[in-house]
This record gives C-alpha cells, structure tokens and sequence, in this order.
C-alpha cells in the first residue's frame, strides 16, 4: 500500500461533493452482466479500484468494456465470453474477493470457472465456504489446486433450497447470480435483503429473471433459460455518504452530501441525530452539519439490513469520541472489526474494547472469544499521530480523525481508500481539508 497523506488537522470541513454509485453493488451489477446474451448499460458509475479490478477481470473473459468516465457510463458487452488464463485471474485480482462471485455466470457461459487466492479487508472471518457450499448445492464440482479452486458443471446447474446460517450478503448475491439461469425453483432461506441486494435483484429482473422477496427473508428465484442485458443507474453509496456525515460532525463542520438518498439511510440519520447531529433531506441530495453543543453518548449496535450498517459504524465512533459520556457499541456483523481502535487510542481517544456481547443482543461472537464490543469515553481531544491504514473503512475512519485532531498527522497506505471513496483527496479538497500527498497513486481507469 503507497500513498502517504499529510493532514494538518483542526480545521471544520465545509462545503459540498457527490456521491455516485455504491461500491457495494455496482461490482455485482458489473458481474451480473456475464449473464446476459447482449449488451448491457450500468450508470452513476463511481471512479474506484473495485471498479477498475472488475473491469480488467471481465476483459480478461472477453467481455468488451467501454467506461465513461466523467459521465460515469460503462457499456458491457459480453457477447464473446471466453475462459482466462489462471495466471492472469491471479495477478490481476490481487486481494480483490470479486473473483468468487465470478463462478455462476461463468459456470452458465463457459462451464468451468477459476478462483484465486482471495484477499479483502482483514476485518473478520470471511470464508468462501458459503459460497463453494452454495455452487455445491446447485451441482456444481469443486476442484482445489494448488493455483486455486477449479470450478466445472459436467451436468448444468439446478435449482436448489438453501438456508443460510447467517443473512451473509455475498452467500446471498452468490445464490442470485447463480439461481437465475439455474433449471428449476431455487428457494433461499435467510437471506440478505440490503438495498443493494435489491438493487442487483432489480437489474436481474430487468435482465429477464423471475425472482420474489418474502417478508421472512425468503427469495424465490425460477430459473430461465436466457437473459439479456440491462440499463439500469445504480443507487446512491450510502457508505460514502455516511462517511462524510461523520466527518462533518467530527471536525464541527457542515457538508451538503449531493447524491445521498434518504430512503436508503434512514436508520444512520436516526442514530446521527441522537448523537447530535443536524441534518437536512433534499432533493438532490443531504446536508449534515454539527449545530454546536454537546455531542450526546449513545448504545449503538450494528445489524444487518434494516438495523445499523457495520460499514457506518467505524466513521461514527470517530465522532463519538467527541461526544459527552459513554458511548456503547456492540459489533454483530463482523467480529474483528474494532482493530482501527488502537490507533485512535494513539491519538487520545479512550476507547476500551471487550469480548462480551454489551447492549441488547446477543450475538455470535457472545461465546467465541472475539473483541466486539467498545464502550467510548469523550469528549477526548484527539491529537496528531502516524497512521497506516488498516482498511478501507477503519483508513477512512482514521482519516477523519486526522481532520479533526490538532497538529499535523501522516496517513500511510491512503491508497486502499481508493477501493471505496471516489476521488478523495479531491473531495478533501473541496471541503476546505488541508491536507497534501507525497508518493501519489496512478489514477484510477477503467477504459
């Protein structure tokens, strides 16, 4: 990881940049067009690594791929789908996990698929073992090599009943991007109901798939034979969007958030104006501004989809260490997710974390020895220190508290940010941030 950011802090952001499409879906839809038998059109399409890895991943399987970038545009052609050679998958993956969701499309196309070693975010136990389970379930053979997993369908795929252990939000999309063209019914059971999941089930509906979401967390896919393409403007990232939220409220500043939609944030803005907050819902988009006062302590735990989105928690406990009393949170999603603590605690902040379940939910870490819980004591002042960022939302969680500690503190490894925050150090920018890079990364393109 290259980059280093030198931020001297202290200074309220103000201002207004745009968000566009989540990171969290716009990869899937990407995927998603393997399946189709023509071209298809994806818009709002946001400047990140994710998309660039993506992009380069469905090049290297003969898929045509035009990006506009400044019109955030991608035009998909998959008409001549080919297998790539393991070497290259590998190379240009790197710690990307997008390959395994790769392997249903694939399968339906090509009959085979490849999945490297597979990298991400180092927040937690995230196994592909749901998702071998899953291809297993629809007929699937699963080869390990020592390059990787080879992956074949010598008699098709079928539908099949799944039941997940835990609404798992990749397990989930897995199951979509393989149940659509899947002979027969494919029923899941405990699945993932996230608005980009909703999303990706949208642009799988416009593609010509038969798909139904019951209340109890039950999708019904029916397989077809043959999809199309799609056009479809993805929504809005509500992670990003958070972010910068939090980042205003952090460093007492006020910053109109173009793009971000209500619908998608409501439980954030809830718990952002318990803590003290202000914010202000338009058309086009969101302001977020700290009013001045207190900022409140509060119990906070995250879930899965309606309940308070893990991804938001990091940003926000940045400004909970400004805020008066104690603060609890309790992490149910990912199990290792409060590492970005310490380097907080390094700047000032009194954060103390535990194994034990505190709030109202027992969890399944409650019994397995994980640090998921934190109680934040504040306000702290926070002071400038060296940061290496960790990953993506625990570096941009650290990036927020460089902007409002006092002094000048450097950021190492700024660049993995690039994987979810389009243009950045732009947005800093314009937000009135003073902050300089040294060692910058080549931009980011998908042409």
């Amino acid at each position: 990881m290259s980059g280093l950011l030198t931020v001297e802090g202290g200074t309220p952001l103000h201002g207004e940049i745009t968000v566009r499409g989540a990171k969290n879906f716009v990869s899937k839809a990407m995927v998603a067009a393997l399946l189709g038998e023509t071209p298809s059109e994806l818009r709002n399409v946001p400047v990140i690594s994710d998309v660039e890895i993506v992009a380069g991943l469905l090049r290297l399987h003969g898929v045509t791929v035009d990006y506009d970038v400044e019109g955030g545009v991608l035009h998909l052609d998959p008409s001549n789908v080919e297998s790539a050679h393991v070497a290259d998958i590998d190379a240009h993956a790197g710690s990307s996990r997008i390959p395994i969701l790769f392997c249903g499309p694939l399968l339906h196309r090509l009959g085979e698929a490849f999945i490297p070693d597979l990298g991400g975010c180092r927040i937690g136990d995230r196994p592909i073992n749901y998702h071998l389970d899953i291809l297993r379930s629809f007929g699937a053979v699963v080869d390990k090599q020592v390059q990787g997993i080879y992956i074949t369908a010598p008699l098709g795929l079928h539908g099949t009943r799944i039941e997940l252990p835990y609404p798992s939000v990749g397990a989930t999309e897995q199951t979509l991007l393989t149940a659509v063209r899947a002979q027969g019914l494919t029923e899941l059971r405990n699945a993932a109901t996230e608005p980009e999941i909703m999303d990706l089930i949208a642009v799988l509906q416009k593609m010509g798939a038969i798909i139904s979401v019951d209340t109890d967390r039950t999708i019904r896919i029916e397989g077809v034979a043959h999809l199309g393409g799609f056009r479809h403007t993805a929504l809005a990232d509500r992670i990003e969007a958070a972010s910068w939220a939090s980042a205003a409220l952090a460093t007492h500043g006020d910053v109109f958030v173009r793009g971000a939609s209500q619908p998608e944030m409501m439980t954030f803005l809830n718990t952002f104006r318990k803590v003290g907050g202000a914010f202000d819902v338009r058309e086009d988009g969101i302001r977020f501004w700290h009013p001045g006062g207190d900022l409140r302590s509060i119990v906070l735990e995250t879930d899965v989809h309606p309940g308070f989105m893990t991804d938001w928690q990091q940003p926000l406990v940045v400004a909970l260490t400004q805020a008066d009393g104690l603060s609890i949170v309790h992490e149910t999603v990912y199990e290792n997710r409060f590492g970005f603590t310490e380097a907080l605690r390094g700047m000032g902040a009194t954060i103390q974390v535990y194994r034990e379940c505190l709030g109202g939910l027992r969890c399944r870490f409650g019994q397995r020895n994980f640090l998921h819980s934190a109680v934040v004591s504040g306000p702290t002042p926070l002071r400038a220190a060296d940061i290496d960022v960790p990953d993506l939302r625990g570096g941009f969680s650290h990036l927020i508290a460089a902007l409002a500690a006092e002094g000048t503190s450097r950021v190492r490894g700024i660049t993995l940010i690039n994987r979810g925050y389009e243009n950045f150090l732009g947005k800093l920018e314009a937000l009135g941030a003073r902050a300089t890079i040294a060692d910058p990364a080549p931009a980011v393109a998908a042409r």
